[in-house]
């Protein structure tokens, strides 16, 4: 169902307090609940929120269970849920196009590449699926799972192949022991984080799993590639950063285990914040030159490149912000904006400085529940984007924001009209 929405739901005030925290003291996602304890001090001056700038456009309302994931593929808009089911929105007009998935386990992510699509369940199973546009009923067809039934039977007779994955239980190192948290996908490569702490690499071409990396000392939260560079967050409190390198019999790369490939991955960075923060998500300027995470506490930390020091790169934690009044749970990045979605139901609207440190420029509200994943369209709409949002209120809702550029002319008239109003 698509239900437009007035503009009144789109407000600049700070978000509500309300919270999804259960007892435990962890949000409804299980994310950790923001440290009474935290560090306040920051090291970028908010500037004032535009409030005419960021248009809802609408709400989309169809899944069963909370929206975990969101993925472009097209001209179609992919969403996931914890209640198993996979639909598909035709743009523009984002009426359902198909559904699929149904049965398959609870979906934490997905992504498109070619005319393939990727799913990743709580069952600890990555799903393939071919898209085909002759007709809606089956658009989207299972053509295989990882890891596939050939790289098993290769693998599953020899002893050295299994890895120890709690007390008294093996599997194949192929195989991801808990729940599938990310996928990221670049240069013939997808990269699946899970609960179990590992990062594993898959070939495209053949569905291969090359690489099996014990990445982090918690689970793996989010991903993010680009230009050579893998980036994995982690509950355990880091961001690492992984190179690939014709592999070298030493111990700077973590992989526990490998195909034959003559490349692997190796550890070049590991970014620090906040003690007993959990970092839920990370994304990276285009430059390369900044790292962003989102916490738990509802910080937004950056760490800013420096001069390469031997084997690993050196980085420096350049600021530290309170974004949100809960947990900062995804971000995305499209040119110099980059968005956050909160547990506390906001949307926060960041501009990169010239320094590369990120202002906050606006806070989009109107979900009804933690917001949990972001997807934005990296197309010119006008002299913005559109910005698609997926919350545990089990709603996707499509907003139009403009472009940095735009956020100035945008911030002179609002001053101009708060200017004449006190001259009335």
């Amino acid at each position: 169902m698509v239900r437009s929405i007035q503009e009144g739901d789109l407000m600049t005030s700070s978000p509500s307090s309300s919270s999804t925290t259960t007892s435990n003291g962890t949000d409804s996602d299980g994310s950790l609940s923001p440290s009474s304890s935290s560090k306040s001090f920051v090291l970028s001056a908010l500037t004032p929120f535009i409030t005419a700038a960021y248009k809802p456009l609408a709400v989309l309302s169809a899944h069963v269970g909370s929206v975990s994931s969101l993925a472009l593929c097209g001209e179609f808009l992919l969403s996931a849920s914890q209640g198993k089911d996979i639909i598909v929105w035709q743009q523009p007009d984002l009426k359902i196009f198909a559904k699929f998935g149904q049965g398959d386990g609870s979906v934490k992510a997905l992504v498109s590449v070619g005319s393939k699509v990727f799913t990743a369940h709580q069952d600890s199973r990555i799903r393939v699926w071919k898209v085909s546009r002759r007709s809606s009923e089956n658009a989207f067809r299972l053509v295989d799972t990882l890891p596939t039934t050939k790289d098993y039977l290769g693998k599953f007779m020899k002893q050295s192949n299994y890895v120890q994955t709690r007390r008294n239980h093996k599997r194949l190192w192929i195989e991801h022991s808990d729940s599938i948290s990310c996928l990221a996908v670049h240069a013939g490569i997808i990269y699946s984080g899970s609960w179990d702490k590992t990062l594993k690499v898959w070939r495209l071409s053949d569905l291969k799993c090359l690489e099996s990396i014990k990445a982090h000392d918690d689970a793996i939260n989010g991903l993010f590639v680009g230009e050579g560079r893998v980036y994995s967050a982690s509950a355990d409190g880091k961001i690492k950063i992984w190179g690939k390198e014709k592999r070298k019999q030493t111990g700077s790369s973590l992989s526990s285990h490998s195909s034959s490939s003559s490349c692997s991955h190796v550890l070049k960075a590991t970014l620090e914040g906040r003690a007993e923060v959990s970092v839920n998500s990370v994304v990276v300027s285009g430059d390369g030159k900044w790292v962003y995470g989102g916490g738990s506490d509802g910080f937004v930390m950056g760490w800013e490149k420096r001069e390469k020091g031997g084997d690993f790169e050196e980085w420096e934690l350049g600021f530290e912000m309170r974004g949100h009044k809960m947990a900062v749970l995804c971000m995305c990045l499209v040119g110099e904006m980059v968005c956050s979605g909160s547990a506390d139901k906001s949307i926060g609207l960041w501009k990169r400085e010239g320094s590369g440190k990120l202002c906050k420029v606006g806070v989009i509200q109107g979900h009804e529940g933690p917001v949990k994943c972001l997807q934005a369209s990296p197309n010119n709409v006008g002299a913005g984007f559109m910005l698609y949002s997926g919350g545990l209120d089990k709603s996707i809702r499509v907003w139009w924001v403009p472009k940095q550029d735009n956020l100035e002319e945008e911030k002179k008239k609002t001053s101009f009209k708060t200017l004449l109003m006190q001259q009335e």
